[in-house]
């Protein structure tokens, strides 16, 4: 199936150290003829050249965008896929991106597994939800949105559930890192309609990325 006359690609990349990682990635693949973003306050970015559009958006909305068909391709955390369960393909793990989804507590909470009730502060519901119903506790999730690591020391939760890369924050805050829960990394999606209406261009970038 030949693609819409004129059309071309677009894809939605969260804003952040992920998207410098993506467009590195993508430049090394010559899937971008640039390495890096202007820095300016751009969030839409041509790239006539590979004939491609970059869509700058927070990174819990990269695949909302992708799954209503706004953007063909993004880029995004697993965690974030696992917990928003979308519809949308995953054609490739992608060599960068990656940490782990853990639990933490500060000092003062060290005793939390022993609890019969605990409160659980997280940006992950319902990925936090099921590992502590795995585990058997009696639990309540607190949803936040801000700095997971305040949490906490300010005695809102008495364990936290979010992303670690090197533990550097859970160090500078005082917080010990507790069992894991699952790893993650970079994630290319695609828009299942983008495969048939585009399939010539999307099956190009794919080979550009080596992908079987």
């Amino acid at each position: 199936m030949k693609p819409p006359k004129g059309a071309s690609l677009r894809i939605a990349l969260p804003k952040g150290r992920m998207s410098e990682e993506s467009i590195a990635y993508l430049h090394s693949r010559k899937l971008s003829s640039f390495s890096e973003f202007p820095s300016n306050r751009k969030l839409i970015f041509n790239d006539p050249e590979k004939n491609i559009e970059y869509v700058l958006v927070r990174s819990k909305d990269v695949a909302t965008y992708v799954e209503h068909g706004s953007c063909d391709f993004g880029i995004i955390g697993y965690d974030l896929l696992v917990e928003g369960q979308y519809d949308v393909f995953i054609p490739a793990e992608l060599p960068f991106g990656k940490c782990s989804l853990c639990t933490a507590y500060s000092e003062q909470h060290k005793d939390w597994q022993s609890k019969k009730n605990i409160r659980v502060a997280t940006k992950y519901p319902k990925l936090a939800s099921k590992y502590f119903f795995d585990q058997g506790f009696n639990f309540q999730i607190i949803e936040l949105y801000g700095s997971i690591e305040i949490a906490p020391l300010t005695g809102i939760a008495d364990v936290i559930v979010d992303l670690v890369s090197t533990g550097q924050t859970l160090q500078e805050n005082n917080l010990v890192q507790g069992p894991k829960i699952m790893e993650s990394s970079a994630r290319l999606i695609l828009n299942p309609g983008s495969y048939f209406l585009k399939r010539d261009l999307v099956q190009s970038f794919l080979n550009k990325l080596s992908i079987e």
